[in-house]
């Protein structure tokens, strides 16, 4: 892979990275304000509804987090955009869509048949 296309797709995990982290922050903060009380059941619910949603939605975010320190590490050791299965490298466009990805297309839709044919 180009040292162009290495640097923009550092660049672009890192900003992911700071905007995740950034909300990460304010979820937390958010979490320890002391607690509303409610004197009707059907706001206490949908308060609480909303709240389940947005730890859901912080859940998938930390593991996002994840996925792009590990993307980052392999860009500093020359390992990103090399599929982890072939070892074949991944487009340029796949990349541009899934930054994190490590897999190629072909191997990563195998993958999924398989998980499909097993019903996993």
């Amino acid at each position: 892979m180009k040292k162009e296309d290495l640097e923009f797709f550092k660049s672009l995990l890192t900003d992911r990275l700071n905007e995740l982290l950034v909300h990460a922050d304010s979820t937390v903060s958010g979490m320890t304000k002391p607690k509303e009380n409610f004197a009707d059941p059907t706001d206490r619910a949908s308060h609480e509804a909303e709240r389940s949603f947005e730890l859901r939605i912080r859940d998938r975010e930390h593991k996002l987090i994840k996925k792009i320190k590990k993307a980052l590490v392999r860009i500093d050791n020359g390992s990103f955009g090399l599929c982890e299965a072939c070892e074949e490298e991944i487009t340029i466009e796949r990349l541009k869509a899934r930054p994190v990805t490590t897999q190629c297309i072909d191997c990563k839709t195998r993958e999924e048949d398989m998980e499909k044919a097993l019903g996993i």
